[in-house]
């Protein structure tokens, strides 16, 4: 079955088995998720863009590129740069350490991206926090947003805690262990990723317009 076959599955189970998330869907339209095909790219930039506005981001990963003839850089060539290269185009000194440390995380396989495809959400889960820069939050962005695994609930988001309280009625932001209770409660598994995409289109607050951060 193809992705978007995928997600037109997962919207009818979840706008079947969600009388609260079902008018969400039906306003917003099909899920837009489409996944990235340049898996460590994806990792790189978002790194690089981590606490910045999607504006100064993206200025600062196009010097990036600007330093390796307008090309991603491979991992051996993030290694052999010169940090005080990398701290000029506007690289804090902490993500020039970053992207090497994930940069030799893919060169010896620590980090395995040649079987990401297959490997089980803890498992990846693990290998990708292991990467200085790369917390949870991150992890589940990149697992929804570059793998298109749809079965990931960001229960660290803001995004995701604030439209679960307005939709579902809760006085306050609920914590992980609740976030999970109402995915349960409301048959979510195994789309967990298409409800969450609904609930940032609840609150026009798709992570993919907004500041990123590591969490």
């Amino acid at each position: 079955m193809g992705f978007q076959q995928q997600l037109r599955r997962a919207e009818k189970h979840l706008m079947g088995k969600d009388k609260k998330l079902a008018p969400v869907i039906k306003a917003s339209g099909p899920c837009r998720l489409k996944p990235h095909k340049d898996r460590y790219g994806e990792l790189v930039s978002s790194i690089v863009g981590q606490q910045l506005s999607a504006k100064a981001g993206g200025a600062i990963w196009r010097r990036v590129l600007e330093l390796f003839d307008g090309k991603m850089p491979t991992p051996e060539q993030l290694i052999i740069v010169d940090d005080q290269k990398l701290r000029d185009v506007g690289l804090s000194w902490a993500k020039v350490r970053c992207v090497k440390d994930l940069a030799r995380h893919v060169l010896d396989k620590r980090l395995d991206l040649e079987h990401i495809a297959t490997m089980p959400n803890e498992q990846l889960i693990e290998q990708l926090t292991a990467v200085k820069g790369i917390g949870e939050w991150s992890a589940h962005m990149f697992m929804v947003f570059g793998l298109g695994r749809l079965d990931i609930l960001p229960v660290g988001d803001l995004g995701i805690r604030k439209a679960i309280m307005v939709l579902y009625g809760l006085n306050e932001l609920p914590d992980p262990a609740m976030c999970v209770t109402v995915a349960n409660d409301n048959h979510w598994h195994p789309y967990e990723s298409v409800a969450s995409w609904y609930l940032w289109q609840s609150l026009d607050n798709n992570p993919q317009k907004q500041t990123r951060h590591n969490v």
